[in-house]
């Protein structure tokens, strides 16, 4: 039996600066669009059996530490009532099978207001940049997806010193897939 073929997906290159280098990887850039993009075209040239994305994201709730495995995802900022409304097809959460019970919201906005980070708290426990549109590039292709997220700030004013901590996340990010990848 071989091993599946396994694409790994970071925003940046802090991010997945210690992650295994014999598997393949894509730097999509921060946001939605740059993670869709850059997660369908490496989806379409390399046809993997599994995406893993990695990455840092912010806490919306008081003690949120460490590595999470999220199991839904939501698409925060993006108008799906309004969309549904108008007789359209719209899609703002991916269940994620084999996830640890938390959920990640994903949007274009750097969360470091008060007011924004309890309206997204509401119905998250993290928030970050790209995992729903990873998520939803994987599902469109029908290539199964995991999400790895550590808590690199607490989704407020602590998020302008992401610079600081992205490698001790780094570093952990790439324990959790050589642990998960090595036979």
């Amino acid at each position: 039996m071989t091993a599946p073929k396994v694409l790994l997906v970071a925003a940046t290159k802090a991010e997945s600066a210690h992650l295994p280098t014999d598997l393949p990887l894509v730097l999509t850039g921060i946001g939605k669009t740059e993670a869709a993009v850059a997660t369908t075209e490496a989806i379409a040239a390399l046809r993997p059996d599994l995406v893993i994305n990695v990455g840092t994201a912010g806490a919306l709730r008081p003690g949120l530490t460490g590595l999470f495995l999220p199991s839904v995802v939501l698409n925060h900022d993006y108008s799906a009532d309004a969309i549904r409304a108008l007789g359209h097809e719209a899609v703002d959460e991916i269940d994620l099978p084999g996830g640890d019970g938390t959920v990640l919201a994903t949007g274009d906005l750097f969360v470091t207001d008060p007011a924004v980070r309890d309206a997204i708290a509401a119905r998250a426990h993290l928030v970050d940049m790209e995992g729903f549109a990873v998520a939803r590039a994987c599902q469109r292709a029908d290539v199964p997806c995991r999400l790895v997220k550590i808590v690199s700030d607490a989704a407020d004013d602590s998020a302008l010193e992401w610079a600081a901590v992205v490698d001790a996340c780094a570093r952990l990010l790439g324990h959790w897939v050589r642990e998960q990848l090595t036979p």
